[in-house]
């Protein structure tokens, strides 16, 4: 989690044409029937804030043609609250944005919104 943390500090602290990508695994879904995968970097400019594509890969059991794969993007703020980090994220999928907010060390764990469904779980991490 520190080496996670660490190279998200140092990321955020050089200058974005130094920054090496990050990259962004998980689940999402009631049955985590959903894996995500990514590679995000700092936004010109704005340090706190990560940015890249999101490949959304259906691994549940109506897979049975092999999983269906969506491409999408992904969007991070990064902040600390005292003691600890927060991470706001929006996800985007069919042209749909799904919201999530929640503390950071590494990963985080919560619920999601999306715009035809709520508390949908998720977790991630960035590596």
């Amino acid at each position: 989690m520190k080496a996670a943390l660490g190279a998200i500090v140092l990321c955020m602290a050089a200058l974005p044409a130094q920054c090496r990508t990050l990259h962004v695994v998980g689940t999402a879904g009631y049955l985590s029937e959903w894996e995500i995968e990514g590679e995000v970097t700092a936004r010109s400019g704005d340090t706190t804030e990560l940015s890249g594509p999101l490949t959304w890969t259906h691994v549940g059991l109506c897979s049975v043609n092999g999983p269906q794969r969506k491409q999408g993007e992904i969007s991070i703020r990064l902040s600390k609250s005292g003691s600890s980090s927060e991470l706001s994220a929006t996800m985007s999928l069919d042209g749909g944005r799904c919201v999530y907010g929640g503390q950071f060390s590494g990963t985080s764990s919560g619920y999601m919104d999306c715009p035809d469904s709520k508390g949908i779980p998720l977790s991630i991490s960035i590596k």
